[in-house]
C-alpha cells in the first residue's frame, strides 16, 4: 500500500526539519487542500517571527516539499 499525500508530506518535513531546528525553528504540517493542491504549514520557534521566514518558505521548504510530493503546487504559511 502506498503512502497518502499527507503521510508523504510529513516524511518530507521530517527530512528538512533538522535544517530549521539548527537555527531554533521548526515546521508543522497543517493540511493539504487537494482542490488547489496547496500544502499549508505553520512555522514555529524562531522561524515564526524571523524576517527571512518568507525566503525560507519559498526557496527551502516549498522546493523540498514539491520535490518529495509532486502533487503539491504551492506551499502556504498559516498561523
Amino acid at each position: 500500500m502506498s503512502a497518502s499525500i499527507s503521510e508523504r508530506i510529513e516524511q518530507a518535513i521530517i527530512s528538512i526539519r533538522p535544517y530549521l531546528q539548527k537555527d531554533g525553528g521548526d515546521l508543522e504540517f497543517v493540511r493539504f487542500e487537494e482542490e488547489t493542491r496547496t500544502c499549508e504549514v505553520r512555522m514555529v520557534g524562531s522561524c515564526e517571527h524571523c524576517a527571512l521566514a518568507p525566503l525560507t518558505l519559498r526557496a527551502g521548504v516549498e522546493k523540498a516539499l514539491i520535490y518529495h510530493v509532486p502533487e503539491i503546487r504551492r506551499v502556504e504559511r498559516v498561523r
